[in-house]
Order: C-alpha cells, then sequence, then structure tokens
C-alpha cells in the first residue's frame, strides 16, 4: 500500500507541477515578460535597468528558461555578452544554466524514474545504463549534446534525470559542456545581436562544428586503437 501511496504522490505533484510551470509560462506571456526575453534589444535594455542586480537577473532567466522549456535561454545567452563580456557574460550564464539543469535533473529523477522504471520493458534498459561502463557513455552523450545549440538542452537536463546516471556525473558533464559553448555564445554575443537570422544560424553551426571537433577526433583515434588492439 505505501509504494501506491507514494506512487500516488508523486504522480499528483508531477500533475502540479505541470499546472504550475504551464501558469508562469501564460503569466509570462500575459505581462510581456517572454517577449522582452524573446526580443535581444529589449531583454538588453531591461538588464542594463537592474543595473548591479543585472547578473543575477541574467541567472534567474537561465533557469526560468531551462526548467520551463517553451523560454528560449539563447537570446538570454547573447545579451549576457553583449552586456557583461565575454568572461563574466560566460559566468552569469553558466551559474544560471547549471542551476537550472541541476533543477530540471531533480524534478525528473524524484518524480519520474520510479514511475519510469516500473515499466517491464523499459527495467533492462535502464539496468543496463545503470552499469559503469555505460556510466561513462551517458555522461559523453550529455556532455556532447551540451556542446550543440541545436539540441534542446531542457530536454536533455530533464531526460538525464529519467536515466540512471549519477547525480555527479551529471554535474560534471554538464558543466564541462556549458564552459565552451557559453564562452562561445558570450564573446559573439554582440556581434550576433546585430546580424540577421541567416548569419545567426551559420554562426551557431559554426559554434557546433568547433565544440564537436574535439569529441570526433578523440573519438576516432579511439576507434583505432581498438583496431589495431584487436589484430595485434
Amino acid at each position: 500500500m505505501a509504494i501506491r501511496f507514494d506512487a500516488k504522490a508523486k504522480f499528483i505533484w508531477a500533475l502540479l507541477l505541470i499546472v504550475a510551470l504551464t501558469g508562469v509560462y501564460w503569466l509570462f506571456q500575459d505581462t510581456g515578460v517572454l517577449a522582452t526575453v524573446t526580443n535581444k534589444e529589449a531583454l538588453r535594455a531591461w538588464i542594463e535597468q537592474l543595473g548591479h542586480w543585472g547578473p543575477l537577473g541574467i541567472i534567474a532567466l537561465m533557469i526560468i528558461a531551462i526548467v520551463l522549456s517553451p523560454v528560449p535561454s539563447a537570446p538570454i545567452a547573447m545579451v549576457a555578452g553583449a552586456a557583461y563580456g565575454s568572461f563574466w557574460g560566460t559566468v552569469t550564464v553558466v551559474i544560471g544554466a547549471e542551476a537550472g539543469a541541476l533543477i530540471a535533473f531533480a524534478i525528473a529523477r524524484s518524480l519520474g524514474y520510479d514511475v519510469i522504471h516500473r515499466w517491464k520493458r523499459v527495467r533492462p534498459v535502464l539496468d543496463w545504463l545503470g552499469r559503469d561502463r555505460s556510466q561513462g557513455a551517458l555522461m559523453l552523450v550529455i556532455f556532447a549534446s551540451r556542446l550543440v545549440p541545436f539540441i534542446s538542452f531542457d530536454a536533455v537536463s530533464y531526460g538525464a534525470g529519467l536515466t540512471p546516471l549519477a547525480f555527479w556525473r551529471f554535474v560534471v558533464a554538464t558543466l564541462a559542456g556549458i564552459i565552451p559553448t557559453a564562452y562561445l555564445i558570450t564573446t559573439f554575443g554582440g556581434v550576433i545581436m546585430t546580424t540577421e537570422s541567416g548569419l545567426i544560424t551559420f554562426a551557431l553551426i559554426l559554434i557546433s562544428s568547433v565544440t564537436l571537433v574535439p569529441i570526433l577526433v578523440k573519438l576516432l583515434l579511439a576507434q583505432r586503437r581498438r583496431q589495431k588492439d584487436g589484430k595485434g
């Protein structure tokens, strides 16, 4: 009976959370906050009006953008770079993105993992992912996904919480992936904000390519080593 009560309680909490997040999103739309976040010039003006509280505003917006998935985070990162430069812009974006990712991970882990694990068809997969070797592979997947702006940061954070990935591994993989991507976006934030949408897309593709090249090279070298060891 206790297990049933626990599952029912988690379902209720998950439902309440969805309702709450939907309400917050509706409030953002109704009050014009969402329009400000998606308008980079308006967002920069608002951040500058905050004065010394501006960095905290960036951090709070990044957390909201990740936990509340429909809110875009890319404009916030660009504005952070344009307003505070590459170094401090990166610091604020990394803090906000990491905190938001951890909250999303914790929500999925506490409310969804046990429910997913009860599915008989899914349980063997989760048990396999819980092995040490698979944990390393999951870390690499999380890290690589953070380097590609086109992969949903929010979905990966929630999805990771549904896997057996250890919390500390998620923290490390996410942080390692966030830093280079945030630095590149904030460094070119001011330039990107003044360019056309086509150039923005090109810039994001370039960022993805530059950050993924080292991983691809490492994987290819590892594959060649395994082939040589197999022949030897």
